[in-house]
């Protein structure tokens, strides 16, 4: 903090967080960067069982925040879907999981948090206070109008084991027809898998204190694959809240990690998102994915991409991603604001609208070539097309007045003056969709 009261005089290069971990898959420019290490914010500093809430400093993993929290039988209101994700980058950004029906995404579960701004200060934020403008303007902002050190969340009450319905469709109208009616039931999770044209399956879970048996996916077994082979099923509430970490969805067919030999390999201590995101990074530096598919004369686009489309929208946005960019499987989760008056300017959702995450992430290759972000740019307008919005923790491609439209550039303008007035911190769209 010292360091950036002392710089702030005079010009100077960009700042920019030091990562041990990250969860963004876009590049970023090379270049000088003041870089500001915050790993040792890594901490649950308290939990508070009578008011449900949970003070947590912003570096810290969710592993570290669930670990805690349920050893007082309680868990974040909203659990990012991996063990690397911090408490703080879920906010900066957006973060989802299967409660997210009710309790909406992981910045509206905060109660209050610091911020340390690009030129050192640190304010103090709440939904009433004098920095409110920064309490819902900072989620999306994406480190460029600071970091968060402390914050205060949300939790909920749990029970030792939860018990998961898997409810088989084959049409994407029926499909969503009884998404919804699960998000008004008395269901604690709900979320979903498309398999195929024809192929989808509704996941719907509650607590319970008992269970005739427990399922672990933690090694041999693969989660994603049960949703087809197990009409119901139940783990404990730990094993549940990071079923998609050990293979990273279904992403860890990309690595061979769903080989039974090539997984006793790995071993459970090497099955799991931090590992395949090493191996991800090494992929991209290297470029051996994309030399493969060019010998057998193929042209590649990563599409790895996360949007909320309006329920009412979501079979044509289904189908459009069948027809136009034919990514399976695809994750399938809802989502509503909790609270209608609270409005998070730079990642605004319709009060009172049920929203339907699609996430979707893999390689699309094809014979044609295609000038970059072709299929990228296909799914951002269509999104736009259909009123829904994008996560910007991967590629974008948008222009600047498509941007600007979508993600409150006029509260942005005004927030970036009050709390970034020499612009020591990049643009947001200078950095999630131009990479500076």
């Amino acid at each position: 903090m010292a360091a950036l009261q002392e710089d702030s005089a005079a010009p100077a290069v960009p700042i920019a967080l030091v990562k041990r971990t990250s969860n963004l898959f876009r590049d970023r420019e090379t270049g000088p960067r003041h870089r500001i290490d915050l790993g040792d914010f890594d901490h649950v500093v308290g939990i508070d069982t009578s008011c449900n809430t949970v003070e947590v400093e912003g570096m810290t993993t969710y592993e570290t925040l669930v670990a805690a929290t349920l050893l007082h039988g309680m868990m974040p209101a909203v659990v990012p879907q991996l063990k690397t994700i911090t408490v703080g980058g879920a906010v900066a950004g957006v973060g989802i999981e299967a409660t997210s029906m009710r309790q909406g995404l992981v910045h509206h579960t905060i109660l209050e948090l610091d911020v340390l701004l690009p030129d050192g200060r640190i304010v103090h934020c709440t939904p009433d206070n004098e920095h409110r403008d920064l309490f819902f303007g900072f989620p999306n902002s994406y480190g460029s109008l600071g970091y968060a050190l402390r914050l205060v969340l949300r939790t909920l009450p749990v029970l030792p084991c939860v018990r998961v319905e898997h409810i088989g469709f084959d049409k994407p109208a029926e499909f969503f027809a009884v998404l919804a009616e699960a998000c008004e039931s008395d269901a604690d999770f709900v979320d979903g898998v498309v398999f195929g044209p024809g192929s989808l399956v509704l996941n719907v879970a509650r607590f319970e204190n008992d269970a005739p048996w427990l399922s672990n996916y933690e090694f041999e077994r693969i989660y994603y694959r049960s949703l087809l082979e197990m009409p119901v099923d139940h783990l404990s509430a730990h094993d549940y809240l990071w079923r998609w970490d050990t293979d990273w969805f279904w992403c860890s067919r990309n690595f061979g990690a769903q080989n039974p030999l090539v997984r006793r390999l790995f071993g459970p201590e090497h099955l799991n998102s931090r590992t395949y995101t090493r191996l991800m990074r090494l992929n991209a530096r290297w470029g051996v994915t994309k030399r493969l598919a060019e010998c057998r004369g193929l042209h590649t686009e990563s599409v790895i991409q996360d949007v909320d489309i309006p329920l009412r929208a979501a079979p044509v946005f289904l189908d459009f991603l069948r027809r136009e960019i034919g990514i399976l499987p695809v994750w399938i989760c809802p989502v509503r604001m909790p609270d209608p008056h609270a409005h998070f300017a730079l990642y605004p959702l319709e009060a009172g609208t049920l929203y339907v995450n699609f996430g979707f992430w893999d390689v699309v290759e094809c014979r044609e070539a295609h000038e970059a972000g072709h299929f990228n740019r296909l799914v951002e307008q269509e999104v736009l097309r259909l009123g829904g919005i994008k996560s910007l923790y991967s590629d974008s491609f948008f222009t600047r007045e498509e941007f600007d439209r979508a993600y409150g550039a006029d509260v942005y303008a005004g927030l970036k003056q009050r709390y970034d007035p020499e612009g020591r911190a990049p643009h947001l769209y200078d950095k999630c969709v131009l990479g500076r």
